[in-house]
Protein backbone atom coordinates (compact mmCIF):
# COMPACT_ATOMS: atom_id res chain seq x y z
CA UNK A 1 0.00 0.00 0.00
CA UNK A 2 0.89 3.57 -0.63
CA UNK A 3 1.82 5.87 2.00
CA UNK A 4 -0.39 8.82 2.42
CA UNK A 5 2.66 11.15 2.54
CA UNK A 6 6.04 10.84 0.96
CA UNK A 7 8.58 13.73 1.39
CA UNK A 8 11.56 13.22 -1.03
CA UNK A 9 14.95 14.97 -0.43
CA UNK A 10 12.78 18.44 1.33
CA UNK A 11 15.02 20.86 1.91
CA UNK A 12 14.90 24.43 3.65
CA UNK A 13 17.52 26.97 3.37
CA UNK A 14 16.53 29.62 5.89
CA UNK A 15 19.45 32.81 4.13
CA UNK A 16 22.30 30.48 4.58
CA UNK A 17 20.95 28.36 7.15
CA UNK A 18 19.63 24.48 6.48
CA UNK A 19 16.77 23.88 8.59
CA UNK A 20 16.56 20.70 6.34
CA UNK A 21 19.21 19.01 4.06
CA UNK A 22 17.71 16.39 2.75
CA UNK A 23 14.48 14.61 4.43
CA UNK A 24 12.94 11.56 3.14
CA UNK A 25 10.45 10.31 5.23
CA UNK A 26 6.99 8.48 4.37
CA UNK A 27 3.80 7.95 6.33
CA UNK A 28 2.10 5.28 6.00
CA UNK A 29 -1.82 4.53 6.16
CA UNK A 30 -3.16 4.81 9.41
CA UNK A 31 0.09 5.24 11.01
CA UNK A 32 1.13 6.95 14.25
CA UNK A 33 4.86 7.77 13.09
CA UNK A 34 6.55 9.86 16.25
CA UNK A 35 9.36 12.66 15.32
CA UNK A 36 11.45 12.79 17.32
CA UNK A 37 15.58 14.32 18.00
CA UNK A 38 16.97 17.73 19.93
CA UNK A 39 16.19 21.09 19.70
CA UNK A 40 16.71 22.63 16.30
CA UNK A 41 16.47 18.89 14.48
CA UNK A 42 14.10 20.68 12.02
CA UNK A 43 11.16 18.42 13.12
CA UNK A 44 8.57 21.60 13.81
CA UNK A 45 10.20 22.94 10.49
CA UNK A 46 9.46 19.76 8.09
CA UNK A 47 5.23 19.95 9.97
CA UNK A 48 5.75 23.71 8.20
CA UNK A 49 6.41 22.30 5.22
CA UNK A 50 4.38 19.61 4.68
CA UNK A 51 1.52 21.96 5.67
CA UNK A 52 2.31 24.89 3.41
CA UNK A 53 3.30 27.58 6.20
CA UNK A 54 7.03 27.20 4.92
CA UNK A 55 7.93 26.49 1.88
CA UNK A 56 10.79 24.08 0.54
CA UNK A 57 13.77 25.39 -1.18
CA UNK A 58 14.04 21.83 -2.66
CA UNK A 59 12.45 18.91 -2.89
CA UNK A 60 8.88 17.41 -3.14
CA UNK A 61 6.28 16.28 -0.89
CA UNK A 62 3.51 13.83 -2.21
CA UNK A 63 0.36 13.29 -0.58
CA UNK A 64 -1.84 10.73 -1.07
CA UNK A 65 -0.09 8.88 -4.36
CA UNK A 66 0.08 11.92 -6.21
CA UNK A 67 -0.62 15.09 -4.94
CA UNK A 68 1.86 17.22 -4.46
CA UNK A 69 1.68 19.65 -1.89
CA UNK A 70 5.02 21.58 -2.24
CA UNK A 71 3.78 24.95 -3.88
CA UNK A 72 -0.18 24.68 -2.78
CA UNK A 73 -1.02 27.04 -0.52
CA UNK A 74 -2.15 26.42 2.66
CA UNK A 75 -5.86 26.61 2.66
CA UNK A 76 -5.39 24.16 -0.62
CA UNK A 77 -3.43 21.82 1.39
CA UNK A 78 -6.07 21.79 3.91
CA UNK A 79 -8.85 20.82 1.72
CA UNK A 80 -6.57 18.18 -0.13
CA UNK A 81 -6.89 16.24 3.71
CA UNK A 82 -4.07 17.38 5.83
CA UNK A 83 -4.97 18.88 9.60
CA UNK A 84 -2.75 20.75 11.81
CA UNK A 85 -2.98 21.39 15.36
CA UNK A 86 -0.29 23.65 16.57
CA UNK A 87 1.16 23.54 20.32
CA UNK A 88 -0.99 25.89 22.12
CA UNK A 89 -4.56 25.62 22.03
CA UNK A 90 -6.66 27.85 20.24
CA UNK A 91 -10.44 27.34 20.79
CA UNK A 92 -13.15 30.03 20.98
CA UNK A 93 -13.17 30.63 24.70
CA UNK A 94 -16.65 32.25 24.46
CA UNK A 95 -18.32 29.50 22.36
CA UNK A 96 -19.71 25.67 23.92
CA UNK A 97 -16.85 22.61 22.22
CA UNK A 98 -20.39 22.07 19.84
CA UNK A 99 -20.02 25.35 19.03
CA UNK A 100 -16.68 24.99 18.07
CA UNK A 101 -16.64 21.75 16.30
CA UNK A 102 -19.49 23.51 14.25
CA UNK A 103 -17.82 26.27 13.31
CA UNK A 104 -14.47 24.33 11.88
CA UNK A 105 -16.98 21.96 10.24
CA UNK A 106 -18.12 25.11 8.34
CA UNK A 107 -15.10 27.29 8.33
CA UNK A 108 -15.19 28.38 4.21
CA UNK A 109 -18.29 30.26 5.67
CA UNK A 110 -18.80 33.52 7.23
CA UNK A 111 -18.85 33.32 10.96
CA UNK A 112 -22.31 35.37 10.46
CA UNK A 113 -23.49 32.69 8.05
CA UNK A 114 -22.38 29.47 10.21
CA UNK A 115 -23.97 30.83 13.81
CA UNK A 116 -27.16 31.64 12.18
CA UNK A 117 -27.81 28.64 9.40
CA UNK A 118 -29.94 26.03 10.46
CA UNK A 119 -27.88 22.43 10.39
CA UNK A 120 -28.96 19.41 8.95
CA UNK A 121 -29.66 16.35 10.99
CA UNK A 122 -26.21 14.81 9.11
CA UNK A 123 -24.40 17.49 10.33
CA UNK A 124 -25.42 17.59 13.95
CA UNK A 125 -24.95 14.00 14.03
CA UNK A 126 -21.26 14.26 12.72
CA UNK A 127 -20.38 17.04 15.61
CA UNK A 128 -22.45 13.99 17.95
CA UNK A 129 -19.39 11.24 16.57
CA UNK A 130 -16.89 13.79 17.26
CA UNK A 131 -17.49 15.04 20.82
CA UNK A 132 -18.10 11.01 21.90
CA UNK A 133 -14.42 10.74 20.20
CA UNK A 134 -12.55 13.60 21.91
CA UNK A 135 -14.80 12.30 25.05
CA UNK A 136 -16.14 15.74 25.50
CA UNK A 137 -20.24 15.32 25.29
CA UNK A 138 -20.87 15.90 28.66
CA UNK A 139 -19.40 19.05 28.99
CA UNK A 140 -20.76 20.02 24.93
CA UNK A 141 -22.57 22.90 26.37
CA UNK A 142 -20.42 24.83 28.44
CA UNK A 143 -18.67 27.28 28.06
CA UNK A 144 -15.06 26.40 26.33
CA UNK A 145 -13.27 28.64 28.93
CA UNK A 146 -14.21 25.93 31.74
CA UNK A 147 -12.72 23.05 30.15
CA UNK A 148 -9.29 21.70 31.46
CA UNK A 149 -6.25 22.30 29.80
CA UNK A 150 -6.05 18.75 28.66
CA UNK A 151 -9.64 19.22 27.55
CA UNK A 152 -8.96 22.44 25.36
CA UNK A 153 -6.43 20.20 23.85
CA UNK A 154 -8.91 17.31 22.72
CA UNK A 155 -11.47 19.99 21.20
CA UNK A 156 -8.72 21.30 19.04
CA UNK A 157 -8.43 18.15 17.60
CA UNK A 158 -11.75 17.30 17.22
CA UNK A 159 -11.90 20.65 14.86
CA UNK A 160 -9.38 18.98 13.09
CA UNK A 161 -11.20 15.30 12.54
CA UNK A 162 -14.79 17.02 11.82
CA UNK A 163 -12.97 18.15 8.15
CA UNK A 164 -12.44 14.38 8.01
CA UNK A 165 -8.76 14.45 7.41
CA UNK A 166 -6.48 11.74 5.89
CA UNK A 167 -3.64 12.80 7.80
CA UNK A 168 -3.39 14.94 11.09
CA UNK A 169 0.01 16.51 12.23
CA UNK A 170 0.40 16.99 16.34
CA UNK A 171 2.88 19.28 17.97
CA UNK A 172 3.67 18.49 20.79
CA UNK A 173 0.31 17.43 22.04
CA UNK A 174 0.76 16.29 25.79
CA UNK A 175 2.32 19.56 26.74
CA UNK A 176 1.39 20.59 30.11
CA UNK A 177 -0.82 17.94 30.70
CA UNK A 178 -1.82 15.90 33.76
CA UNK A 179 -0.56 12.12 33.73
CA UNK A 180 -4.39 10.73 33.11
CA UNK A 181 -5.09 13.14 30.25
CA UNK A 182 -1.35 11.73 28.53
CA UNK A 183 -2.41 8.49 28.70
CA UNK A 184 -6.43 9.53 27.78
CA UNK A 185 -4.64 11.96 24.11
CA UNK A 186 -2.34 8.68 23.69
CA UNK A 187 -5.58 6.54 23.47
CA UNK A 188 -7.32 9.35 21.65
CA UNK A 189 -4.54 8.95 18.51
CA UNK A 190 -4.97 5.78 18.47
CA UNK A 191 -8.76 5.63 17.73
CA UNK A 192 -7.92 8.33 15.28
CA UNK A 193 -5.03 6.18 13.39
CA UNK A 194 -8.33 3.99 12.54
CA UNK A 195 -9.39 6.17 9.76
CA UNK A 196 -6.64 8.93 9.32
CA UNK A 197 -2.97 8.36 9.73
CA UNK A 198 -0.90 10.79 12.69
CA UNK A 199 2.61 12.44 12.36
CA UNK A 200 3.82 13.60 15.61
CA UNK A 201 6.49 15.96 17.04
CA UNK A 202 7.10 14.50 20.61
CA UNK A 203 9.77 15.20 23.50
CA UNK A 204 8.22 12.91 26.00
CA UNK A 205 9.96 9.25 25.22
CA UNK A 206 7.40 7.28 27.27
CA UNK A 207 4.44 8.63 25.31
CA UNK A 208 6.47 7.72 22.46
CA UNK A 209 7.65 4.12 23.69
CA UNK A 210 3.76 3.47 24.42
CA UNK A 211 1.72 4.92 21.56
CA UNK A 212 4.02 4.82 18.47
CA UNK A 213 3.92 2.19 15.30
CA UNK A 214 6.56 3.85 13.88
CA UNK A 215 9.83 6.45 15.28
CA UNK A 216 12.18 8.50 13.01
CA UNK A 217 14.92 10.60 14.81
CA UNK A 218 15.79 13.80 13.15
CA UNK A 219 19.30 15.65 13.86
CA UNK A 220 20.65 18.99 12.21
CA UNK A 221 18.04 18.76 9.45
CA UNK A 222 18.14 15.11 8.34
CA UNK A 223 16.95 12.19 9.35
CA UNK A 224 19.57 9.83 11.61
CA UNK A 225 17.50 6.92 11.65
CA UNK A 226 14.06 5.12 11.94
CA UNK A 227 12.53 1.93 13.51
CA UNK A 228 10.11 0.62 16.36
CA UNK A 229 11.05 2.65 19.91
CA UNK A 230 13.02 -0.91 20.58
CA UNK A 231 15.58 -0.32 17.86
CA UNK A 232 15.99 3.62 18.04
CA UNK A 233 16.79 2.83 22.14
CA UNK A 234 19.25 0.58 21.27
CA UNK A 235 21.10 2.62 17.97
CA UNK A 236 24.50 4.03 19.20
CA UNK A 237 24.53 6.63 17.01
CA UNK A 238 20.88 7.83 18.53
CA UNK A 239 22.04 7.61 21.70
CA UNK A 240 25.45 9.34 20.98
CA UNK A 241 23.40 12.87 19.77
CA UNK A 242 20.03 12.05 21.55
CA UNK A 243 19.24 9.92 23.91
CA UNK A 244 22.24 9.55 25.96
CA UNK A 245 22.43 13.44 26.80
CA UNK A 246 20.83 15.08 30.05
Amino acid sequence: MQPILSCRDVMVDFSGFKALQGVDLHVGQNEILFLIGPNGAGKTTLLDVICGKTRSTDGEVLFDGSTSLTKLPEQKIVHEGVARKFQAPSVFLHLTPFENLEIAMKQDKGLFSILFAKMSKEQQGKIERVLDTIGLHEVSHEPASLLSHGQKQWLEIGMQLIQEPKLLLLDEPIAGMSGEERTRTGELIKEISKTCSVLIVEHDMDFVRNFSTKVVVMHEGKVLCEGSMEEIQNNEEVKNVYLGRG
